[in-house]
Parts: structure tokens; C-alpha cells; sequence
């Protein structure tokens, strides 16, 4: 079982320059909330209370202005700093002590998740005792991605970083699941040519002992990386269409929090208050109403 989790939201950000320059990624908005209130609500969906943001140097005091420690939502938030952005993998290492003997998921700070069972996806995900577990979905742009072929049972046999030729179209999303052997398995791991220890050759180590499993995240699902200027405003505007549509909102933390009776209505009344005027607590408080009859 999965009862931590880590959010990777360092790095320089390089593909959204200049706006990266002056402000972390992550702190930009997808519509009316930052860009990691979206991945720390895929972990919270999946039961996941005991989080670990990793941050560039310097930067926790910007991430704890608007979450200092995760007790509004009934959940623990730690902050560590990243000196330089060495490869997803280099999260293990900086939290080892985070991790301890637990079993442990990572997701990236600028990867946005959404579908009508995912919930339920990730519920499954979590139970996870050795191994490790990826979620694949398709991609019109294969060379772009690190890209699993699959056999007929859905078994991983092959997982190829941006190839220029594959028949495959399955990419490896942005959120992962492992055992504790993953610290381990980091330390051994040594720079590719880009001078930066990579996931692939993590996730490549649980193939090779035939200890991967694969999740798909199925047929209209989004998974969608917010780390280019195109796809971050394609994000914002497709939560802009689903929540004026629906009247839901995605990624509301007190709601994730409140329906798994984390926090009461206290804790929203709070947030409300935290938040002031604007759209989000006007949504927090006609929640409020329904939960509270």
C-alpha cells in the first residue's frame, strides 16, 4: 500500500521563457488555481495524505504562501529544496528520509490528470505492494514521450525515450507508483547524455526483474503536460470549458479533502476566508450549503 506521495515542482522551466524567469511554473495559473494544485489533487484523490513538494532552491516561501502545511485540508505538506534539476529520479534521493521504509508515488509537478473513473484508477494504483506501476494513454506525437509497446496481455515488454520510429503510441504519463527498493535502485542509476539521471532507466530496472505493471488511464481520459506555453493554455482552457459547463470544479482541494472527511466546515469557512473574494471561495461556499443541510 502507497501512503506517500512526492510532487516534483522544481526545475528552470525553460520551455515557458521568459514568464519562468521571474515565477516557478508551478505557481502559474491553469484558469483559477495554481498549475500543482492539480497534481497534489491526483494524490489526494488516491488517499495519498503524507506529501513531499520538491522546490528550487529558494523558493518554499512562494509554495507556502498559498499552502504552508497542508493542516486546512487535513493532510501533511513538507517542502525540500532541489539545488539543480538532476532528473526525476533525484526526487528519491532528496526524500529519502522522507520515504523511509514506505512505499511511495511521484507525480510531476505540471502533469494534469483527468477522467471519469479516476478516482477509482488511482484507488487501485495505491494498493500496490512491490513493484512498481505506470499509467499509459495515447499520443498523437509519439517522439515526444518515453513510449511503452505492450503485448496482447498488456504487459510492458519495451519502453523507449522520444523515438524517431515506434508502432507504439502508449506514452508513460507523468505518475508513478513504487516499492522502497526505488531508493535504491536511484543510487545505482548513472547520468545519460544529458548529464541527468533518468526515469526511464528506473522504470527500466522493475521491467528487467518483471516486477512493471501498467494502468491506462482509458478512452476519454486527459493527460496532458502543462510545461509548454501551447499546452498550458490548452489546459486552462479545457478545466475553463468543463467547470463552466458542469458547475464542478476540478482540482478543488477542500472538496477532495471534505468528501474524504479530512476537514468540516470549519476548515472551508477558513479557506473562504483565506482565499477572499473571488470565484473559488464563491465555489467553496455554495459547497458548503450542499454538505451542510
Amino acid at each position: 500500500m502507497i501512503k506517500k506521495g512526492i510532487i516534483l515542482a522544481g526545475g528552470i522551466g525553460s520551455r515557458m521563457s521568459p514568464l519562468t524567469k521571474a515565477v516557478n511554473k508551478h505557481l502559474l495559473p491553469i484558469y483559477d488555481k495554481p498549475v500543482f494544485f492539480y497534481p497534489l489533487s491526483v494524490l489526494m484523490l488516491s488517499g495519498i495524505k503524507d506529501i513531499l513538494i520538491v522546490v528550487n532552491k529558494g523558493e518554499q516561501h512562494q509554495f507556502k504562501k498559498i499552502l504552508p502545511n497542508g493542516k486546512n485540508l487535513g493532510i501533511k505538506i513538507t517542502y525540500l529544496e532541489q539545488k539543480n534539476p538532476n532528473g526525476l529520479p533525484d526526487a528519491f534521493l532528496i526524500g529519502e528520509k522522507f520515504i523511509g521504509n514506505e512505499n511511495i508515488a511521484l507525480i510531476l509537478g505540471d502533469n494534469f490528470f483527468y477522467a471519469q473513473s479516476l478516482t477509482k484508477k488511482l484507488r487501485e494504483c495505491v494498493k500496490l505492494n512491490k513493484g512498481a506501476a505506470v499509467i499509459l494513454h495515447p499520443v498523437k506525437n509519439p517522439s515526444s514521450y518515453g513510449i511503452a509497446t505492450v503485448n496482447k496481455k498488456n504487459k510492458i515488454i519495451k519502453i523507449v525515450e522520444k523515438p524517431k520510429k515506434t508502432f507504439s503510441n502508449l506514452a508513460v504519463t507523468g505518475l508513478y507508483f513504487f516499492d522502497n527498493r526505488v531508493v535504491n535502485y536511484s543510487k545505482k542509476l548513472k547520468p545519460s547524455k544529458r548529464n541527468e539521471l533518468e526515469i526511464v532507466d528506473l522504470i527500466n530496472k522493475y521491467k528487467s526483474n518483471n516486477k512493471l505493471t501498467a494502468h491506462f488511464l482509458g478512452r476519454g481520459g486527459a493527460w496532458l503536460d502543462t510545461g509548454s506555453i501551447k499546452d498550458f493554455y490548452n489546459t486552462s482552457a479545457f478545466v475553463s470549458a468543463i467547470e463552466n459547463r458542469q458547475g464542478l470544479k476540478i482540482a478543488c482541494l477542500e472538496e477532495i479533502a471534505l468528501n474524504n472527511k479530512w476537514i468540516n466546515k470549519k476548515n472551508i469557512e477558513m479557506a473562504i476566508k483565506f482565499y477572499g473574494k473571488c470565484n473559488y471561495s464563491q465555489y467553496l461556499s455554495t459547497l458548503t450549503k450542499k454538505s451542510f443541510k
